[in-house]
C-alpha cells in the first residue's frame, strides 16, 4: 500500500478510508498484510480524489457517481446517462410559485433552442431551483442572458459530446463525462470570473 500511495499521491489512511468506504476496491491478498495492487487501482484512486477535492462532490454521492459509471450493463450509451446523471446534486425545494415559473421557464427554454432532453434529466430541475432562487432574491435581470448562456453551453456539448463519442468503450465513456462534467463545471467558473475582471476593468471607449 505504500508503494500505492506514492504512485497515486494519495496517503495510506485516505486510501484505507476509501476502501472502507467502498469506493476503491482491495487488492489481492497475497499474505495476511500484503496485498497487490494495480494499475486500476491508481486510476481509480486518482479519479476518486478528482471527485471529491476538484468535482466538490461528498463520500456518498462519489460512490453514487462510480456505481453508476459501471451500471451499463454493456451499453454504452446508459453507462454514460447514468454517469451523467449522477454528478447533478438536487436539493430540497419549494414548490412556490417561483417554483412552478422557473419550471416553465426551463421547459421554454430547451423548446426554444431545440435541445432533446428526457423529463427525468436531473438538470432540469437543478436549473429551475436556480432560476426560482433568483426570482426570491429579485435577480430576474440575470434572465435576460439565459439565452447567451445556454448558446455557449450548446456550442460546448457538441465538441464535448463529439470527442466522448470517440472514445473507445463504455467504461471510458462514462468515466471521461463524470470528469469532464464536474471538472468542466470547475473550469467554466473559474474562466467566467477571469473573464468578468477583464471585461469590468477594461476601460470602455469614448
Amino acid at each position: 500500500m505504500t508503494e500505492l500511495s506514492r504512485e497515486s499521491g494519495v496517503p495510506v489512511p485516505t486510501i484505507k478510508y476509501y476502501m472502507r468506504e467502498g469506493l476503491v476496491p482491495p487488492g489481492e491478498r497475497t499474505s495476511p498484510n500484503q496485498a497487490q495492487y494495480e494499475q486500476s487501482h491508481v486510476r481509480r484512486l486518482k479519479l476518486v480524489r478528482a471527485l471529491i477535492d476538484v468535482g466538490g462532490l461528498s463520500v456518498a454521492a462519489a460512490r453514487e457517481v462510480l456505481d453508476k459509471m459501471s451500471a451499463g450493463g454493456g451499453n454504452p450509451l446508459y453507462a454514460v446517462g447514468k454517469a451523467q446523471y449522477s454528478t447533478t446534486t438536487l436539493r430540497e425545494h419549494v414548490e412556490d410559485d417561483a417554483w412552478h415559473e422557473a419550471v416553465e421557464r426551463v421547459n421554454k427554454l430547451i423548446a426554444d433552442h431545440g435541445w432533446r432532453v428526457g423529463p427525468t434529466n436531473p438538470a432540469r430541475r437543478a436549473l429551475a431551483d436556480v432560476l426560482a432562487t433568483l426570482t426570491r432574491l429579485g435577480q430576474q435581470d440575470l434572465f435576460g442572458v439565459l439565452d447567451t448562456y445556454a448558446d455557449a453551453a450548446g456550442r460546448l456539448a457538441v465538441d464535448e459530446v463529439g470527442m466522448v463519442q470517440g472514445l473507445a468503450d463504455a467504461d471510458s465513456m462514462a468515466e471521461t463525462v463524470v470528469i469532464w462534467t464536474l471538472l468542466g463545471d470547475a473550469i467554466m467558473a473559474s474562466m467566467r470570473r477571469l473573464a468578468q475582471e477583464s471585461v469590468a476593468t477594461t476601460p470602455k471607449p469614448h
